[in-house]
C-alpha cells in the first residue's frame, strides 16, 4: 500500500480510505472483503493463452468450468460473464430474441434490459406488479397476469421477469413457469439478486426457468463484475456464445472468471450449509425487527435478504440508512421507504452482532404517511414509439413539470416503488410529471 502512497491515484485513495473506516458490509459483493481462499493477485491476471482457453471459443479450462458450474445449477447449459449480469442479460434476450418481435416483460425491469431490447428492436408487452409486498415496495408478478399477456400475445418470442427484487420479494417461478410451458413460450429471468437461491431450492432454473442471468459477485464470494447465464432451453443453447459475444468485451477478466470457479466450489463444498445457517441468523434478526416496530416484507422472500421498512417508525429508509451508517452498517440500498440489507457466510458474528444492536436501539416516532399508491400511476401511459426509435432520437432535457404531453426518450424509474413510471417511447401524462416530482426526479429527456 505504502508504494502507491506518492502517486496522485484518487480513486485508489477513496477506496484506501472507505476500508480504513472499517464499516460493517451489508452490501455488494457477497465477499465483504474477507474471503481468504480466493488468492487471486496481479500475476493472475493473464489473457487468452493456449493454457488459459478463450471465452467466446473456450474448449479448455474455461469450459469445464462452465460445466461444473451447469451441473451445480442443474442447468443444461451455463455461460460465464465477466461482464456483470448486464452481459447475461444481453445475451439472454439475444439468444431468445436476436430478431426483435414482442417480449412481455415485467415492468419493474433493469435498465440493462430496456437497453438491450432498444438494441436488439424488441416490441416489449408490458405486466404491471401487483403491490402486494408491503408499504412502498413494488410487488410481485402473478401467473394470472401473465396468463392473460400470452393470451393477448400468443406470438410472443419470451416472457421476462425479475425475482427476486432488490428488497428480497419472490414471485411463484414455479407457476409461471408451468403457465409459460402451456404456451411453448421460453420464462426468463432477471436473478440477479438471487444467486444463492440454489441453496433454498428457490433458484429459478430449479422451479422451472428457461434462462436466468445471475449476478454472483452480489452474494457469492465472486469479484464484481461476475455472473453466469444459465439455459435450459435446447433450441436458445447454441446462441448463447455468440449472443453474449455480441455485447461483451474481447478482454474478460480472467481474475473475476476465476473466481467465479472458486466460488462455486466453495458452494458446493460449504457454502450451501452455511447459507442455511445464515438464514437462521437472518429469521432471528427479522423477529427482532418485529418487535422493535420496522415493517416487513410479505410473502414469500429472499430467506437471507434483510428488508426494513422503515416508515412506520417515523423515519425514512434514507435516514434510516444513515443511522446505521453512523453506527458503522452500510446498507445495500435506501429510499424514502426501506433499508436493504445483503448479508451472506462472509459477514462476521462481529457484523452481525453491530447490526443487531442498532436494530434494537432504533429510535421510535410517530408513523409517516404510507406514500406508495401517490408514486403509482394507475395503469400503463399510452405508447407512442417502440423504446428502440425513441432511444435513438434526437432528445432534449427539460424540466420535469413541464414534461406533461412529451414523449420520454428515458426511463424514469423513482424507489420507491421500483417501477419505472415512463419507459422511452410512452406518453408523459400529468400523473407521471407529479411523481417525478415527488421522487426528485427534477428533469427528464423528452423526444425533441
Amino acid at each position: 500500500m505504502n508504494n502507491y502512497a506518492k502517486y496522485d491515484a484518487p480513486l485508489y485513495d477513496a477506496l484506501i480510505n472507505y476500508a480504513s473506516r472499517g464499516m460493517s458490509s451489508f452490501h455488494t459483493p457477497g465477499h465483504k472483503g474477507r474471503c481468504g481462499f480466493l488468492p487471486l493477485e496481479a500475476r493472475l491476471d493473464l489473457t487468452e493463452l493456449p493454457l488459459t482457453d478463450s471465452l467466446y471459443e473456450c474448449d479448455g479450462c474455461i469450459r469445464e468450468s462452465e460445466l461444473r458450474a451447469a451441473a451445480f445449477f442443474g442447468a443444461e447449459y451455463t455461460a460465464v460473464s465477466s461482464g456483470g449480469c448486464t452481459l447475461a442479460i444481453q445475451g439472454m434476450l439475444a439468444a431468445f430474441a436476436g430478431n426483435g418481435g414482442k417480449v412481455i416483460f415485467g415492468r419493474n425491469i433493469h435498465r440493462s434490459a430496456i437497453n438491450a431490447a432498444m438494441l436488439l428492436g424488441i416490441e416489449p408487452v408490458w405486466i404491471m406488479n401487483r403491490r402486494d409486498g408491503g408499504r412502498g415496495l413494488p410487488g410481485r408478478i402473478y401467473p394470472g397476469d401473465v396468463l392473460r399477456a400470452i393470451s393477448d400475445n400468443p406470438d410472443s418470442a419470451a416472457v421476462y421477469i425479475t425475482s427476486p427484487d432488490y428488497y428480497g420479494c419472490l414471485s411463484d417461478i414455479g407457476e409461471i413457469s408451468k403457465v409459460c410451458r402451456q404456451y411453448g413460450i421460453p420464462l426468463l429471468v432477471d436473478n440477479a439478486h438471487g444467486t444463492h437461491l440454489i441453496a433454498f431450492g428457490l433458484h429459478p432454473i430449479t422451479l422451472g426457468a428457461s434462462a436466468t442471468a445471475c449476478s454472483a459477485h452480489k452474494t457469492l464470494p465472486v469479484l464484481t463484475g461476475g455472473a453466469w447465464l444459465n439455459c435450459n432451453d435446447a433450441g436458445a443453447i447454441p446462441r448463447v456464445k455468440a449472443s453474449m459475444a455480441l455485447f461483451g468485451s474481447t478482454s474478460p477478466s480472467y481474475l473475476t472468471m476465476a473466481s467465479l470457479d472458486l466460488a462455486r466450489a466453495w458452494m458446493e463444498r460449504d457454502g450451501i450449509s452455511e447459507f442455511r445457517l445464515l438464514a437462521e441468523k437472518v429469521s432471528d434478526i427479522r423477529a427482532l425487527a418485529a418487535d422493535v416496530g420496522f415493517g416487513l416484507p410479505h410473502g414469500e422472500c429472499d430467506p437471507v435478504r434483510l428488508t426494513l421498512l422503515t416508515r412506520p417508525l417515523g423515519m425514512s429508509g434514507d435516514d434510516a440508512a444513515a443511522y446505521f451508517r453512523e453506527r458503522g452498517a452500510e446498507c445495500e440500498h435506501s429510499d424514502g421507504c426501506a433499508a436493504v440489507f445483503i448479508l451472506t457466510p462472509f459477514n462476521s458474528e462481529s457484523d452481525i452482532d453491530l447490526l443487531r444492536n442498532a436494530i434494537a436501539a432504533f429510535p421510535k416516532g410517530a408513523a409517516l404517511p404510507d406514500v406508495s399508491e401517490d408514486l403509482t400511476t394507475d395503469g400503463l401511459p399510452i405508447v407512442k414509439m417502440f423504446p428502440r426509435e425513441a432511444m435513438l432520437r434526437a432528445s432534449e432535457s427539460i424540466p420535469s413539470e413541464k414534461a406533461a404531453g412529451r414523449v420520454a426518450a428515458e426511463a424514469a424509474c423513482p424507489c420507491p416503488p421500483g417501477v419505472p413510471v415512463v419507459m422511452p417511447g410512452e406518453l408523459i401524462d400529468e400523473k407521471c410529471v407529479n411523481i417525478l416530482l415527488k421522487t426528485g426526479i427534477p428533469r427528464i429527456n423528452v423526444i425533441e
